[in-house]
């Protein structure tokens, strides 16, 4: 994946800590996102048969205690096809 952003000029960190918010206050605790592209967008990068609801409630739950708006969700593990969904808080 870092090679393919790279090819295509696309900004961005791996393993990006990311800060969380409760009521306003930053907390200590840090999630850890795969990917941060144009230093705002959240990508989790999976490689799963069937992307169910636990995968899809990290995303959202990172996009609500973050200042973060919008997530990728990329799911390479499933036969014959990439699985892909945009979140926006």
């Amino acid at each position: 994946m870092e090679i393919v952003l790279t090819a295509h000029n696309i900004p961005f960190k791996s393993y990006e800590k990311l800060r969380i918010r409760f009521r306003e206050v930053l907390l200590r605790k840090e999630y850890e996102a795969d990917f941060v592209c144009f230093d705002k967008i959240i990508v989790e990068i999976k490689a799963l048969d069937v992307v169910a609801g636990k995968e899809e409630a990290q995303l959202l739950h990172y996009l609500k205690t973050t200042s973060f708006r919008v997530g990728l969700l990329i799911n390479f593990g499933s036969v014959g096809t990439l699985e892909w969904k945009r979140y926006i808080r």
